[in-house]
């Protein structure tokens, strides 16, 4: 099961209470105050995590509390620091406040952020020896821990994403590019949640291919799935339209595509795209004479098909070049002066 959103509550741990303790030894008259301080209460850790692909383990865990510090004692011990709160997701989480306030964005590898930072440990009556007062009986509680509701919204992490209406062979083609196995049927919506898959294109190189719902005209107001995996696509480095080759006006229904993409976010129409004519197969002989109607569109346009394989070649290597050319582009920027990085 996908789970791309949850809330749950986290609390960090309090800190441990000093100790009010006395030297009590045999030959040791007066042997003064040794007591310890308590241990500092564990943080709650935000962790991205390669292995993770949804917020499903969220689900039935919705509270999430940091260890509490341990207690000070005699002898001048201090008492345990309480374990941290380590909180993975998968890369491209928000983490966002009960206000939907952006707290962090955890996008690469291992990346942290700490949410809540555990509370102080309370001072043992040591801390409070001073001339006058050579037998201070005064322990300071530790500090209480913090709480707070979060809201956990996944983004997912792909190079290419599928974007088209449904049943347009989206979920063929990922079956038969990668190991992937989605839902294929011949009725609308098969796909409900979106599909990764891994597609290698050279040797010892890959990229993901994200199989993303059915859009229909309206999903940026809600229409169809809506909303709920629109906000996937921003996390794509490009972008692949899967139209049917059999529709009445293929060309429309691309311009219908971009356009909610546009209302949606108008950023993502700047996205590198390219177009696959699907269903190749169905026009039998007539696909030697298949007219490109997109012929204004500065896009590289293949005509395929997931069922014979047709054109696939040509497109995968396509894709695995672009998305290797954008990689390094990112990463140039990342490493030029006052770049991302």
């Amino acid at each position: 099961m996908f789970i791309d959103e949850a809330t749950i509550t986290v609390e960090s741990g309090a800190g441990g209470d000093g100790c009010m303790s006395f030297r009590r030894e045999k030959y040791v008259p007066r042997g003064g105050p040794n007591g310890g301080d308590g241990g500092a209460g564990g943080d709650v850790v935000f962790r991205a995590d390669g292995n993770l692909n949804t917020l499903l383990d969220f689900r039935y865990r919705p509270r999430i509390a940091a260890q509490r510090g341990g207690h000070g004692k005699g002898k001048d011990k201090t008492g345990p620091r309480g374990s941290d709160a380590q909180v993975g997701v998968p890369r491209g989480t928000l983490v966002r406040d009960a206000e939907g306030v952006l707290l962090a964005d955890l996008v690469e590898e291992g990346q942290e952020f700490v949410l809540l930072k555990g509370g102080r440990g309370g001072r043992g009556n040591s801390r409070f020896v001073t001339s006058t007062n050579q037998a201070p009986r005064r322990a300071d509680p530790g500090e209480p821990g913090q709480q707070a509701v979060v809201r956990l919204e996944l983004r997912l992490m792909a190079d290419v994403g599928l974007v088209g209406f449904p049943n347009a062979g989206k979920s063929t083609l990922l079956a038969r590019l990668s190991a992937a196995h989605p839902k294929i049927a011949d009725y609308p919506f098969t796909t409900l949640e979106p599909q990764l898959g891994i597609v290698g294109w050279a040797e010892y190189e890959s990229f993901v291919l994200a199989d993303l719902p059915g859009l229909l005209e309206g999903a940026h107001q809600g229409k169809g799935l809506g909303l709920r995996f629109l906000r996937h696509i921003e996390r794509t480095r490009l972008l692949l339209f899967a139209i049917d080759c059999t529709s009445p006006d293929p060309g429309a229904d691309l311009a219908t595509l971009r356009r909610e993409l546009g209302f949606f976010d108008p950023g993502l129409l700047e996205k590198p795209c390219a177009v696959a004519f699907t269903k190749v197969d169905l026009l039998g002989p007539k696909a030697a004479k298949f007219a490109d109607p997109l012929i204004g569109l500065e896009a590289p346009r293949f005509l395929v098909s997931g069922v014979s394989g047709y054109g696939l070649r040509e497109l995968v290597v396509w894709l695995g070049a672009a998305v290797k050319a954008q990689r390094q582009r990112e990463l140039e920027t990342a490493e030029a002066p006052g770049g991302a990085g």
